[in-house]
């Protein structure tokens, strides 16, 4: 898959609504899968202060909750919505509920993994909170684990905000 098809991929956020990637056309893109009970869900605080502080400049955050890793995110999509929003004033998208690896696994995740494998050349996703960096074109930079903060992203964001 090229970065162009990566722009033809949909999923619906946890309002119902289906979103096309293409909106996020010309963005810098991180793509998180989440969990609200997860030793790594503190990240939340991290990647909303990123996302405040350089959405202005085109970069976006699209979180996916994920129940795959240890049954850590079993609620429903109200559920998450309500958590991401009292418990850590999450702004940024979030998206329903998927599955980031097997069968069922999302086309964008599917993708995600392809373009950036992981540890030992696997495509598959270890835990929660893996991270995938995106350019303004769609292709996909880096893949980051779960234990990278996302502050430690932030020159590598800076820098590709910065390329036309």
């Amino acid at each position: 898959m090229t970065a162009n098809i990566f722009y033809d991929l949909k999923g619906v956020r946890l309002d119902g609504v289906e979103i096309s990637m293409d909106e996020f056309r010309g963005k810098v893109l991180l793509i998180v899968n989440t969990a609200s009970r997860c030793s790594f869900t503190p990240q939340y605080r991290e990647l909303e202060k990123l996302y405040i502080e350089f959405n202005p400049g085109g970069f976006e955050i699209l979180g996916f909750p994920c129940n795959q890793f240890g049954g850590q995110e079993p609620g429903t999509s109200e559920e998450i919505r309500s958590f991401c929003s009292i418990d850590y004033d999450v702004t940024f998208p979030i998206f329903s509920k998927i599955d980031v690896n097997g069968s069922n696994a999302h086309p964008i995740f599917s993708y995600l993994k392809h373009q950036a494998k992981g540890i030992f050349g696997t495509e598959s996703v270890k835990w929660n909170f893996t991270k995938f960096l995106l350019d303004r074109n769609g292709a996909v930079i880096g893949r980051y684990s779960p234990a990278s903060p996302p502050e430690s992203l932030r020159n590598e964001i800076m820098h590709l905000l910065r390329a036309r």
